[in-house]
């Protein structure tokens, strides 16, 4: 995600690292630089001067602390600017607390309005609210049934009108069986088209009038840069919204609609949907992408994902686990399963600050998790809880049974063995091994 403006604004940077204070001279060759980069990652023009601007006016009237590098100084200026740029602070999702929550998406066909409505349905059954999914874009091929089939994977109830060709007719009537069934957030997935037209635009209006919906969202396609941006500016124009959704931005490198559609538009970026799982859902936090987009990582929201996938009572059962020293691969597996659940491992590297642009161009393997699950798999309850009793027989049979090596079994079981051996010199030199506060809870 934005690998390339990162990777960019880090060689930009690079240029006053080294210099001994700051000066007129070198703040501007930094920043002309810096400026070359936006703008070749398709940021809005007025948006990167304005940008450049305010960091050069501030970069000069602040005094270089001993403590403190100009590139210490300038990266954090950059930090801060960035973080007003993108909206200063995150957006939270409005929730009627009494009565129906109503929720439009809005955006260009192909843009993933379907696919995030589901994902959006996901995560707020998670937070306990009732959720209804309308299937109200009747003039795509298969956008009903495609937002049925998801509804099924999540378990959510999908309301449309069989035949029925008025959009404005089924969001209406949505309403109506929400209250009914006692669901208490509708989601609503309108019609989209290839390009921005009347009809469309008309239709949006009207059934935002019909059904007064608490946030209307507008869904974007990030890969499509500028042209998202312009149509983010048309919409909004048209059928006032409340917050922007950026789609796909695990596939766009540049980052240009990202840094300029909150100045254009004046609307807080809500949501970032970033993979095709249906729990790949990011609320939006302007400092956290100003850190990402810096290089510095994302501590928070990788600790997040991991709360997410961790409750009490597992984490106070490994703890107990490590404690012991009885760590067994079916502990192995059920981590495994909790890191696949938490997105790519690309991805959650990236979070790792220093990390995102050392792993650019690496190859990191998702299967080798695919590799040591099904080596797991292969193996007998027995087996799990005591590998001491692997011997060579055993560890052919595995092999055979799971479609991979000898070596790939030894080389886990090695690693296994490893972290037995770290685990005890653990619990020997500080007399107690407990997890990190922020994994034991949700």
């Amino acid at each position: 995600m934005l690998d390339d403006l990162t990777e960019k604004l880090e060689r930009a940077l690079k240029k006053i690292t080294g210099q001994g204070k700051l000066t007129e001279s070198n703040i501007s060759d930094t920043l002309r630089d810096i400026r070359r980069v936006l703008l070749d990652a398709d940021v809005n023009y007025k948006v990167a001067k304005k940008f450049i601007d305010d960091v050069k006016e501030k970069a000069l009237g602040t005094e270089v602390l001993n403590s403190v590098t100009p590139g210490q100084l300038i990266t954090k200026i950059m930090y801060d600017e960035l973080t007003l740029l993108l909206g200063g602070s995150g957006s939270e999702l409005s929730l009627n607390p009494s009565g129906i929550t109503v929720i439009m998406l809005i955006g260009l066909q192909g843009c993933g309005k379907t696919t995030f409505s589901a994902k959006l349905a996901k995560s707020l059954k998670n937070k306990k609210r009732n959720v209804l999914l309308v299937a109200a874009d009747v003039y795509r091929p298969a956008a009903i049934k495609q937002l049925q089939i998801l509804g099924s994977q999540i378990d959510v109830p999908v309301f449309t009108i069989d035949g029925s060709k008025e959009p404005v007719k089924i969001a209406s009537e949505s309403l109506n069986y929400a209250k009914e069934n006692g669901l208490n957030t509708v989601i609503i997935d309108t019609a989209g088209r290839l390009h921005i037209d009347d009809d469309m635009m008309n239709e949006a209006a009207q059934i935002k009038a019909k059904v007064n919906p608490t946030e209307t969202l507008f869904v974007v396609d990030s890969m499509t840069g500028q042209d998202a941006v312009n149509s983010a500016k048309a919409f909004h124009e048209k059928v006032e919204f409340d917050g922007v959704v950026l789609t796909k931005l695990d596939g766009d490198s540049r980052g240009g609609c990202v840094l300029s559609i909150r100045a254009v538009v004046d609307r807080p970026v809500k949501f970032v949907s970033l993979g095709e799982k249906l729990d790949s859902i990011e609320s939006f936090y302007p400092e956290r992408m100003a850190s990402r987009i810096l290089g510095k990582g994302d501590v928070i929201s990788l600790v997040e994902k991991a709360q997410a996938q961790f409750d009490e009572k597992e984490a106070e059962y490994l703890e107990k686990k490590f404690k012991e020293n009885k760590f067994d691969f079916d502990d192995f597996l059920k981590q495994i399963k909790m890191i696949k659940k938490m997105g790519s491992l690309k991805s959650l590297l990236g979070m790792v600050p220093g990390i995102s642009s050392a792993i650019k161009n690496a190859d990191v393997d998702e299967k080798q998790l695919v590799v040591v699950e099904s080596i797991i798999q292969s193996m007998t309850k027995k087996e799990r809880t005591n590998p001491k009793i692997l011997n060579g027989s055993r560890r052919k049979r595995i092999a055979r049974g799971s479609g991979n090596t000898v070596q790939d079994v030894n080389r886990l079981i090695k690693q296994y063995e490893q972290m037995q051996q770290m685990m005890k010199m653990m619990n020997k030199n500080s007399g107690k091994f407990s997890l990190p506060k922020n994994m034991r809870y949700n």
